[in-house]
């Protein structure tokens, strides 16, 4: 928090100003923030080897005499007399601290008195099970090993403000039981899938590829631009790893993922943030129909191994990733969704620009007919894709580094997968003719001149890398933080995001 005790209320300022002076004394008594405390078990671990009552009851606990050495945050206190029950928090979870003054001593008791909700302690005592069965530590030695400044919010509140979450997460993590789960759920999620991709048959190598980059390429994105002040040079941080995971394909290296952060220039809303994490994977010698399948799969099988279960919730809507996702091309969605278009006109430009101009569509400098379905799809199509959705059989024109079909002139082997109306993922085969992609270049590169600041520019060393040769590729990329989304049912990428972009406070 970059707030002075000033700017908080008085009672706030005052409970601040007499910890402080709690924590002058511990300074005065040499105690202060000691550095020395061990544990041997985390309490959610202790949680789950005693949960069943009947088999480990409170006789059976006694008599095992099991010791241990725990630490965490005090999150709920109750003194009664000579006798105290204090709820204790570490990252697994929460675990009863059973104090008495007879067997902690009496010098301990009274100091533990004065400890706070929020301060960390460390205990080592006993299991044993109360009357009303909870799990708990008899403890024999308490220390205090950090003091907190700063009061933790109304326990049976939390964090109200939403945006006070987002800014304190630290305070978030604390007393939020929903945020510590989404974030230890995202966690398995990206953990679950590197070990997905990794294992037999599939055998593909994780790398890691430049996040500063010369030329921004790999994308339709505006790119952040930095200095480097040696070299005296721009240099721009990634919108995508895509062509430096394609050099690794042609350096032989058959099958790689990268899982890591990607940077774009554009708005903060629910849905985007500046900086975002990426899957993005390259397979020689498949299809993008093969790599809807992987995609497909890889969905299905997180959601079962991290959440249990295909059937989700998210942000209003029931999804199901178990059956098979439909697959539709972008032509027959617009139609099927727009009567008044016919399919002749579909590659007609002036007749697409007359439904985009019926539908109150912006049409942004010369875009042709590829652009002009696209902005009739987004428009009218997409928010309609509730269920899982791959669009199939994107344009050229807006897919400048896919593969172009064999039959089906100005179209590509690409892929879009749609849930609840938000893209997740995007895939296709792979454009490895190094002429053809060298001319779709000088044709960005014009767009660029014409105004786009989306459109990519010119890498010349990666066309030499194309003419070394790349074998047949597919090509996918998943928008982590929007997966996480729907398998924890998250409404904003803020909440799943433990430092989502803020604006500074004033």
């Amino acid at each position: 928090m970059s707030e002075t005790t000033d700017t908080l209320p008085i009672d706030e300022n005052k409970l601040i100003a007499e910890r402080r002076e709690k924590l002058k004394a511990l300074r005065g008594q040499g105690i202060a923030f000691p550095n020395d405390f061990k544990i041997d078990a985390f309490v959610g671990d202790l949680q789950a080897e005693f949960e069943d009552k009947d088999v480990h009851t409170a006789e059976v606990i006694e008599a095992a005499a099991r010791r241990v050495k725990v630490a965490g945050r005090i999150v709920l206190k109750r003194v009664q007399g000579k006798v105290s029950f204090v709820q204790m928090q570490d990252m697994t979870g929460r675990i009863q601290l059973f104090i008495h003054q007879g067997t902690v001593g009496e010098a301990t008791y009274e100091a533990f008195k004065g400890w706070d909700a929020g301060d960390i302690v460390g205990a080592e005592g006993v299991l044993m099970r109360t009357k009303t069965g909870e799990l708990s530590v008899k403890v024999g030695t308490l220390r205090l090993l950090t003091k907190s400044l700063r009061p933790l919010p109304d326990k049976f509140h939390g964090l109200a403000d939403v945006e006070q979450r987002y800014r304190q997460r630290y305070v978030d993590l604390i007393v939020t039981e929903e945020a510590r789960r989404t974030f230890a759920q995202r966690s398995r999620i990206i953990g679950f899938i590197r070990k997905w991709l990794e294992a037999e048959p599939r055998r593909f190598m994780e790398v890691e590829t430049p996040m500063m980059h010369i030329i921004p390429g790999g994308a339709t994105a505006k790119p952040f631009v930095t200095h480097h002040n040696a070299l005296d040079m721009d240099l721009y941080l990634r919108v995508a790893p895509e062509l430096y995971l394609k050099r690794l394909v042609v350096g032989g290296f058959d099958r790689v993922y990268e899982i890591n952060r990607n940077f774009r220039n554009e708005g903060v809303s629910t849905r985007h943030n500046p900086e975002f994490t990426m899957l993005e994977l390259y397979q020689a010698y498949a299809t993008h129909t093969e790599i809807m399948d992987l995609t497909e799969e890889v969905i299905r099988e997180s959601a079962k191994a991290v959440i249990g279960t295909t059937q989700l919730q998210w942000d209003g809507a029931d999804i199901d990733v178990g059956p098979a996702f439909r697959r539709w091309s972008m032509e027959d969605a617009v139609l099927e969704l727009n009567p008044e278009i016919r399919r002749e006109e579909l590659r007609d430009r002036e007749a697409l620009a007359a439904h985009c101009k019926r539908l109150g569509i912006y049409i942004k400098g010369e875009a042709g007919w590829g652009r002009l379905l696209l902005e009739i799809f987004e428009k009218t199509v997409e928010h309609t894709l509730v269920q899982p959705t791959f669009i199939t059989d994107h344009p050229v024109e807006i897919s400048p580094l896919a593969r172009e079909s064999d039959t089906k002139p100005g179209i590509t082997d690409r892929f879009e997968l749609f849930v609840n109306g938000k893209e997740l993922a995007n895939g296709f085969s792979e454009l490895n003719d190094p002429e053809d992609q060298e001319a779709r270049f000088r044709a960005q590169v014009a767009a660029k001149d014409a105004g786009d600041d989306e459109a990519m520019h010119f890498d010349a060393d990666y066309i030499r890398a194309l003419e070394v040769g790349l074998p047949p590729t597919g090509g996918l990329g998943i928008g982590i933080d929007r997966l996480v989304m729907l398998l924890t049912g998250a409404a904003s990428i803020r909440d799943v995001l433990l430092f989502p972009y803020m604006r500074p406070e004033a």
